[in-house]
């Protein structure tokens, strides 16, 4: 089982209102040049928010719902610092009801 975070926000906020596809664009620049492997994805209504667990904070959350999973806390920490109107959290995967992200998501 591996431990993710995620950054939560409405898709509109995230991918029109906020110039946030530049601050992926720069990070996947960077990751790139200090040959690290990448480790978060942006994912459009995603599974997670199904869980039982996450009811209240899907419900807390505009919908269509888009977040960024990483597996590096700190990024997410900074992207709360950075942005606005987001939720953030974290999540054991696989478990009974959260099925592995990484096998069906799509990397930025």
């Amino acid at each position: 089982m591996s431990t993710y975070h995620f950054c939560l926000a409405s898709r509109r906020f995230l991918l029109e209102e906020e110039p946030f596809a530049e601050v992926l664009k720069e990070r996947t620049r960077n990751y790139h040049e200090r040959e690290k492997e990448i480790d978060f994805w942006l994912v459009e209504q995603p599974a997670f928010l199904e869980a039982p667990e996450f009811a209240e904070v899907k419900t807390k959350c505009p919908q269509p719902a888009v977040a960024i999973i990483s597996t590096d806390p700190k990024f997410i920490t900074w992207l709360r610092l950075r942005l606005e109107y987001v939720i953030t959290g974290q999540f054991e995967a696989p478990s009974a009801s959260i099925p592995e992200p990484l096998k069906s998501l799509a990397t930025v």
